[in-house]
């Protein structure tokens, strides 16, 4: 294992696919990413929304969504995806989209939660206050209950993104064209099994990483008591 670690020309042949294989999966892996995470923020603020209304069926429809894709292996959604989704609409789905769709909507049920746990810890009088001024429920949302929830809501938001990046690697498993596919089809077809994976997992790093401290630095300022400035003149 050492000795292949080591091994001068199997670092040779990295290189050569590096721009080849890697490269384009790694800008995949980028593109799937942005759009998952979008797409999970839009279903996670509208399913976060709804477990928070007072009708019983937009909490029941919020919690079956939930409860389903949370306990349910990311593995199996994809390849749901991928085997029953072209008989829907008539022709098979591109490797993008079924990765956005795979991530997007399983993280979008995380999200949801994430969102309704801001959306609770807002006094309930803030609501009360704005509808005394005849704001609307989305209005009340957009205008003064969100924006107040952004700071309880973000070091857990980044998490999420960071877990949406790690598990875009699951599209290897369906010819996905992602960093992980190009890392296993380049490195199991020769044996090159250090020079496959050890680049594929730094490049994942480069992602993750800044993502990891962000969510930590943001994790820490949400718990920073705010100091009241001093007036000038005042003791």
């Amino acid at each position: 294992m050492m000795k292949d670690l080591f091994d001068v020309k199997r670092w040779e042949a990295f290189f050569k696919v590096l721009p080849t294989e890697y490269i384009p999966g790694f800008i995949m892996t980028l593109k799937v990413a942005l759009a998952g995470l979008l797409l999970a923020l839009v279903l996670g603020i509208i399913f976060g929304m709804l477990s928070t209304m007072k009708n019983r069926l937009c909490r029941f429809l919020s919690r079956v969504y939930v409860e389903f894709f949370q306990n349910t292996p990311l593995v199996v959604q994809v390849f749901f995806y991928y085997n029953c989704l072209p008989f829907v609409i008539g022709g098979r789905v591109p490797k993008f989209v079924l990765g956005v769709i795979g991530v997007g909507i399983y993280h979008g049920a995380y999200i949801s939660e994430v969102i309704r746990t801001g959306i609770e810890a807002v006094p309930r009088g803030q609501f009360d206050a704005a509808y005394s001024q005849g704001f609307s429920y989305l209005q009340t949302m957009q205008y003064i209950i969100l924006p107040q929830t952004m700071k309880i809501i973000l070091p857990p938001l980044t998490n999420q993104a960071l877990n949406l990046v790690k598990n875009t690697s699951v599209l290897a498993m369906v010819a996905g064209m992602d960093l992980m596919y190009h890392a296993d089809s380049w490195g199991g077809d020769r044996n090159f099994f250090i020079q496959a994976y050890l680049p594929c997992a730094l490049l994942y790093f480069a992602i993750c990483y800044p993502l990891a401290k962000l969510a930590r630095f943001l994790e820490i300022r949400a718990k920073q008591v705010p100091k009241l400035k001093k007036r000038k003149g005042v003791a």
